[in-house]
């Protein structure tokens, strides 16, 4: 059997089996490719130059075998092979932290937040960093700034630190654990990147189970969405520096968000999901709309 006729048959063993996509790949035939070259040990972009090879029974078996896994564990390709990759660039990633594929990697290599540093940039802050590779990402594109990354979850900095070390990014990145800002005391920014758990109550429950199998902790946040993100916009102001921003991801919670947050002025972010998933915020605008929200808290 030739490879693409066995990627073939397995990308139709997932459709009919109704797995759901979306950590990594958004189709049964790209999953199946993702599977079988890894399997296989090629190159996960090299399809085109192997597609005519001809697979041994014991291949076939071995790729029908991991398909199977995918199929019955429901968890996600990258937790059955222990990598991702975002923007190119390979992660390491299991159970302890979430999928990385944050829109905000996009915006990182495609210089869309370059224009708001400058050569005084030298302070950047990865809150909710998961596996850090927003923070490695940082790092990379970055050579000129040194990388704080936050987590609560002690076994996501744990996954967090094999990707630094794999990266090289030592003397670059510092792995700090806390709840939200705590960990930054003292600290100011000059950019704050935060993928934060924005998933609310309702999706929450209706999530397919390869998001269920990563931890709650990393995706749900509270009845509209924005529990951790009312923290963080109160608390961003003073660790931000004179013209530091801060860049948010919200995914598909915008109606909440700017119920949240009416008065808040953001700059809306191309990405390949469109412009509505990750936000620009500067300081200044933080603290207009704390100030606008101050005379409604008081009247409460």
């Amino acid at each position: 059997m030739k490879l693409i006729t066995c990627i073939e048959q397995e990308a139709a063993r997932l459709t009919e089996a109704g797995v759901s996509f979306g950590h990594g790949t958004a189709t049964a035939f790209d999953e199946a490719v993702w599977l079988a070259l890894w399997r296989l040990g090629l190159p996960l972009d090299a399809l085109d130059e192997h597609a005519q090879q001809d697979l041994t029974p014991d291949q076939q078996a071995q790729i029908a075998a991991l398909v199977d896994e995918r199929i019955t564990s429901r968890k996600p390709a990258a937790y059955l092979t222990r990598e991702a990759w975002l923007q190119g660039v390979p992660f390491y990633v299991d159970e302890r932290a979430i999928v990385p594929r944050s829109f905000i990697a996009e915006l990182i290599a495609d210089a869309s937040i370059d224009p708001w540093l400058s050569e005084a940039t030298t302070e950047v802050l990865d809150l909710c960093t998961g596996n850090g590779s927003l923070a490695v990402l940082a790092a990379l594109a970055w050579p000129e700034i040194r990388v704080d990354a936050i987590d609560l979850s002690p076994e996501a900095l744990e996954v967090a630190r094999i990707n630094v070390d794999r990266h090289g990014l030592q003397d670059r990145i510092r792995l700090l654990q806390g709840d939200g800002l705590a960990p930054a005391a003292g600290k100011v920014y000059d950019l704050i990147l935060c993928n934060p758990p924005y998933v609310n109550s309702a999706s929450m429950a209706a999530l397919p189970a390869e998001y269920q199998a990563e931890p709650e902790l990393a995706l749900a946040g509270g009845a509209d969405g924005m529990d951790f993100v009312r923290g963080l916009l109160a608390q961003a102001p003073a660790h931000l520096s004179e013209n530091g921003v801060l860049v948010l991801e919200i995914g598909n919670e915008r109606p909440f968000f700017e119920a949240a947050f009416p008065a808040l002025a953001v700059a809306w972010m191309d990405t390949s999901s469109g412009a509505d998933q990750v936000c620009l915020i500067t300081r200044e605008a933080l603290l207009l709309e704390q100030t606008a929200a101050t005379p409604g808290q008081e009247e409460q």
